[in-house]
C-alpha cells in the first residue's frame, strides 16, 4: 500500500497571520488532523476545546488536546473550519509526520484514490 502525502494550509480563525503549510500523511485511522505539540506556538493562541487521550498506532495511550477553531486547506479542495489535535510526537530522522484524518477529509469532500494514491474530489455530501 502506498503512501499519500498531501500540502495542507492551516490558519488560526481568529488569528490569520498565525498560519503554517504542511504536508501531512493521509492517515484515515486518524480522527483529526494531527500536528505535534512542539507546533502549537505556531499558530499562535488556539483555544483548548478539550484534554483528551489519544490512542496512537502502537496502542499506547498518549495525553492530547484539541484546539481551534481553525481554517484547514487541503491544497486542491475548498477550506473547512475545523479542529487540530496537538500531542507529543518523536521526530523521525528529524522531522514530524503529521496525520490528516477521516473527519477533515470528509469535511472538505476529498476521498482516497487507492489505486492512484492521491486525494480525489466527492461530488456530494453524505447525509444518510
Amino acid at each position: 500500500m502506498g503512501r499519500i502525502i498531501t500540502s495542507v494550509k492551516i490558519d488560526n480563525f481568529a488569528e490569520p497571520s498565525k498560519s503554517m503549510r504542511i504536508d501531512a500523511l493521509v492517515d484515515t485511522g486518524a480522527s483529526h488532523l494531527v500536528l505535534p505539540s512542539a507546533w502549537k506556538d505556531r499558530l499562535g493562541n488556539l483555544e483548548v476545546i478539550r484534554r483528551v487521550d489519544a490512542e496512537i498506532a502502537t496502542q499506547e495511550k498518549t495525553p492530547a488536546e484539541i484546539c481551534g477553531p481553525v481554517k484547514i486547506q487541503i491544497e486542491g479542495f475548498p477550506p473547512i473550519y475545523s479542529e487540530v489535535l496537538f500531542l507529543e510526537m518523536k521526530p523521525k530522522d528529524g522531522l514530524y509526520e503529521p496525520l490528516l484524518g477521516y473527519i477533515v477529509l470528509e469535511q472538505s469532500q476529498a476521498a482516497v484514490d487507492m489505486l492512484g494514491h492521491r486525494l480525489v474530489h466527492v461530488n456530494r455530501v453524505d447525509v444518510k
